[in-house]
């Protein structure tokens, strides 16, 4: 038997269209997208399927959207025997940032309505952060880690910059304030990297300048309730798998204004044997990140209607 880890995809996954087709296909996923409308307080559904992109890309509303469709997934996979069985031979979850959450509802450490309104709500404080002050974020290719490091260090200067993102090896996000991270570029394509890229996104994700969103959803977090999950949660913050309820909601709190250790926590799974990754949710980002660290496993993405029809 396969060793198998369910893998959640984060921020930038979201696309016009997403969960449509599975919720036209399967009542499962028609009733997690209305169960999440109501739980949220607005047509998340209807965003999802029909746009417009601009409002879908908005961090409150992406955040939820990319977090149902991995619920609607997990439901429409649980309603077969096949897809039972496939979920049931998970030893572990690990999600990207924002997929921390989905990762741990799966687990069966949180409620996904739960789950839902922590992500909307961390959207909207993340949002207001960005807002704050202007910020942002790129992705470096082709630089090891300590290099990269020491080579953005002068940027330092022109503002916060920092390491957020730490996604496969030779694959870094930094993050920061604009002019910070525009000279942390140039730096890294001087010292050899052979991309950077800047993000679209609204801000600065993974540094100090979200303190003031970690400070507000530290408070929702306290007060959701946590379980023991079924299965160890890889964290982001430290690349360990946490089962402590205590402990995961804590995690929680730290990842806003941590980096993201995604490359540890995906090598140490490749390094305790797991041999098969399954992503759950829209898009193949996850999938694709794992081909330098686990370029013999098995790697599925399941999002659309035609990736799950071969495993129901």
């Amino acid at each position: 038997m396969p060793k198998t880890a369910l893998l959640f995809p984060g921020q930038g996954a979201q696309y016009v269209g997403m969960g449509k087709d599975l919720a036209e296909k399967h009542a499962q996923a028609r009733a997690v997208f209305a169960r999440a409308d109501e739980a949220l307080g607005f047509s998340l559904s209807k965003v999802c399927f029909e746009g417009p992109k601009e409002e879908l890309d908005r961090t409150d509303v992406s955040q939820p959207a990319i977090l149902v469709h991995s619920w609607a997934v997990v439901e429409v996979l649980k309603s077969t025997e096949k897809g039972s069985t496939l979920l049931g031979r998970a030893g572990v979850a690990a999600g990207l940032s924002l997929g921390e959450y989905s990762a741990l509802a799966a687990a069966g450490a949180m409620a996904w309505e739960d789950a839902a309104r922590l992500v909307r709500a961390r959207g909207r404080y993340m949002q207001e952060a960005c807002d704050a002050k202007p910020s942002t974020m790129a992705s470096i290719v082709g630089l090891d880690d300590d290099k990269l490091a020491e080579a953005i260090k002068p940027a330092q200067a022109k503002g916060i910059v920092v390491m957020a993102n730490f996604n496969a090896p030779g694959q870094v996000a930094i993050s920061g304030e604009k002019a910070a991270v525009e000279e942390a570029m140039a730096l890294a394509k001087a010292a050899g990297a052979k991309l950077c890229v800047p993000l679209s996104v609204a801000g600065a994700f993974h540094s100090p300048l979200m303190e003031p969103a970690r400070e507000r959803l530290a408070r929702e977090i306290e007060a959701t309730r946590f379980t023991g999950p079924r299965l160890g949660v890889m964290a982001n913050v430290d690349a360990v798998e946490h089962r402590d309820p205590a402990r995961l909601k804590q995690n929680l709190v730290q990842q806003l204004t941590a980096p993201v250790r995604w490359a540890a926590g995906m090598q140490k799974l490749v390094d305790a044997g797991y041999d098969e990754f399954v992503e759950l949710g829209p898009g193949n980002v996850l999938a694709g990140l794992l081909k330098r660290t686990a370029r013999n496993a098995s790697r599925l993405s399941l999002g659309k209607v035609e990736d799950l029809a071969p495993v129901l």
